[in-house]
């Protein structure tokens, strides 16, 4: 019997505000000490009451419009999802259920169901000695969680569903959306069932903190499934987590439902009508939201696409708004002539990157080497060794020509000053001439080769292969 699996995604992204959800403390809870962001709302001490973040509300809508989905401009509210853990200082969670801000769109060809606006919680400690510490720093910070429909059926789908959400994030400003730190994290909703049948028993993976984590605990999960089937057992619902160890999902809990949580209306926010805020202020006008929007990454690709920028390379700018934002400003130094735009490309990303980072090299210098590369001014080799120079804050100030030229890596074309080069190979390799005439082809590139060394690498090897061929007299 063949089997199919169903995956749908919750992922939660901490929102990159000044402040919390509900109350003015600062959105740093890893900056400052244990248990020190924090004051009598976020902490739920009784009589407080939440005010809801303007500019937390504001990166959800955004983030909807570039998702093509449906805002609720006309009503939402916040619900209470009830639980009682350590991290849930007020024993419930303020989220949003019936009426989220956002329903409907697509990334990457997945539907969404919707994307709505809740706090987080606190962060647990769990020490060697059996202890736990909590931490309240982060209690009520800003949480997006986006909710797919169960569409995907593979872990290496899911996890590129999640890189393109990570990259829209970060291009939007709307996150930092760094996994390793917990600012993202991965939810996968498992089910396997025989092909053409219906959906199986939902098992919940929670808390998958890497791309790696994503595809690894989503194919571990549907094997484990598809093995409890073949052997006529039953799939539990339930909330398992993934050993990095073990590289296993680990039962953790039996799987809560809605029903579960008793949402109910928020008593303590007022009803959330969005379309009477924009009427009185411009800001908050659906087209005025939409033009706030940056270049999203799959327009960015498409304008890479036009230059012919390699897909590899053009995920890695992507990937990365400042290496992107970089690249851009050189591009525009070489007016975006697309031949310059892809050797601009490959020295940043293979030679600047790989040693290390831009550093101290501006965008116009890389323009000008590549500019100088094109009318053969610098060789190759001279390209990467002078952008180097300027990465390493050499000649800082001076054009990319100066630093060349102080580091003699021009290349010499003035066929006056190469003449007496050339004569001279040719007066100590009579062999090699003898040879070329002869119809061996590698006895020129030798000559070529002993021109560069007698010019101790400046002179322009085209040139030169000019000039031998010129002053080379067969019989």
């Amino acid at each position: 019997m063949e089997f199919e699996p169903t995956i749908g995604l919750e992922i939660h992204a901490e929102l990159a505000t000044q402040s919390k959800m509900f109350c003015s403390c600062p959105n740093r809870p890893d900056e400052l000490p244990p248990n020190t962001a924090v004051c009598p709302v976020c902490l739920a001490h009784p009589g407080t009451l939440p005010v809801p973040n303007k500019e937390a509300i504001r990166h959800i809508l955004r983030i909807g419009v570039a998702l093509g989905g449906e805002l609720s401009f006309g009503f939402s509210e916040f619900d209470r999802k009830n639980y009682f853990y350590p991290d849930i200082p007020k024993g419930f969670q303020l989220s949003q259920y019936a009426y989220p801000f956002v329903c409907g769109g697509a990334l990457r060809g997945v539907a969404i169901t919707r994307v709505h606006l809740e706090e987080d919680t606190a962060r647990s400690y769990h020490e060697k000695d059996g202890t736990t510490l909590v931490d309240f720093n982060r209690a009520g910070v800003p949480l997006m969680e986006l909710v797919t429909e169960p569409v995907i059926h593979s872990g290496e789908e899911a996890a590129a569903f999640a890189r393109e959400l990570q990259i829209l994030l970060r291009t939007l400003g709307a996150s930092h959306a760094n996994m390793e730190k917990g600012e993202m994290r991965v939810e996968a909703n498992v089910s396997v069932a025989p092909k053409g049948s219906e959906l199986g028993t939902k098992v919940e993976v929670k808390n998958l903190n890497s791309f790696r984590a994503v595809e690894k605990a989503i194919a571990y999960e549907i094997r484990r499934q598809v093995s409890l089937l073949r052997e006529g057992r039953e799939v539990r619902q339930e909330t398992r987590g993934w050993d990095e160890v073990k590289e296993q999902t680990v039962p953790q809990r039996r799987k809560e439902t809605a029903y579960d949580y008793r949402y109910f209306p928020e008593p303590d926010i007022p009803k959330l009508r969005l379309e009477r805020l924009a009427e009185e202020h411009l800001q908050w006008r659906l087209e005025e939201i939409c033009r706030s929007l940056p270049e999203l990454p799959w327009e960015r690709r498409e304008r890479y696409g036009e230059l012919a920028i390699p897909p590899e390379q053009c995920e890695m700018l992507v990937a990365n708004l400042e290496l992107a934002d970089f690249f851009d400003a050189a591009v525009t130094a070489v007016n975006g002539e697309a031949e310059a735009a892809r050797l601009a490309a490959n020295y940043l990303l293979t030679d600047i990157v790989g040693a290390g980072g831009i550093g101290a090299l501006k965008p116009e210098g890389l323009a000008e080497a590549v500019l100088l590369y094109q009318e053969s001014a610098l060789s190759s080799r001279g390209v990467k060794e002078v952008l180097q120079l300027l990465r390493a804050g050499e000649g800082e100030g001076k054009a990319t020509r100066a630093v060349a030229e102080q580091h003699n890596l021009l290349q010499v074309s003035d066929e006056g000053a190469l003449d007496a080069v050339v004569q001279k190979v040719l007066e100590r390799e009579e062999k090699a001439v003898v040879e070329y005439c002869a119809g061996k082809e590698a006895a020129l590139q030798y000559l070529v080769g002993q021109g560069m060394r007698e010019s101790k690498g400046s002179a322009n090897p085209n040139k030169l292969k000019s000039l031998f061929k010129q002053k080379i007299q067969c019989p």
